[in-house]
């Protein structure tokens, strides 16, 4: 039995926290649909992104970042390496690691793929004042945190087997 307990929200923090959570799925639909166009599994492709985001990593790291098995990230990467989004490099720092380092900036599928959406969010951004595109981006960033905390959260607690 949990001891969780849900805060109450007024009516348009509820509506906020749904809008969010609407977002955050259209988001996922969309990268499911971005990884499928250019041929990718969807883990494969939020490595990807996670790489984009973070700069070069450890395979230690990325797993940690996807939640993903040791094993199932040297797979996801022997594939990217394959397929040109990613190559190995040797940790300057300490011999015995190895950096993944992202490639797909030189893919012009992929560049080719994000041109539409980005040109539309730059669009949507021009609608804002430089101080509202301030705190939007504050609060993005923020919720960015908070949303990897909840997956440090999740990850780090037992999973619950489903009875089906």
């Amino acid at each position: 039995m949990s001891n969780q307990h849900q805060v109450q929200a007024t009516d348009q923090q509820e509506q906020f926290v749904l809008r969010m959570r609407g977002l955050g799925t259209r988001t996922v639909v969309y990268q499911q649909n971005v990884a499928a166009s250019l041929g990718l599994y969807n883990n494969d492709f939020i490595s990807v992104d996670i790489l984009r985001e973070k700069g070069p990593i450890t395979a230690g790291e990325l797993s940690k970042l996807t939640g993903l098995a040791t094993g199932s990230v040297t797979a996801l990467i022997d594939r990217l390496e394959k397929s040109g989004y990613v190559r190995r490099q040797n940790d300057p720092n300490d011999r015995r690691k190895v950096i993944i380092v992202p490639l797909y900036e030189q893919k012009e599928d992929v560049s080719n793929t994000y041109i539409p959406l980005h040109n539309e969010m730059v669009k949507l951004a021009s609608t804002y004042t430089e101080e509202e595109l301030e705190l939007i981006t504050q609060f993005l960033n923020k919720a960015s945190t908070v949303l990897d905390d909840q997956i440090d959260r999740l990850s780090s607690t037992p999973r619950i087997k489903s009875s089906t």
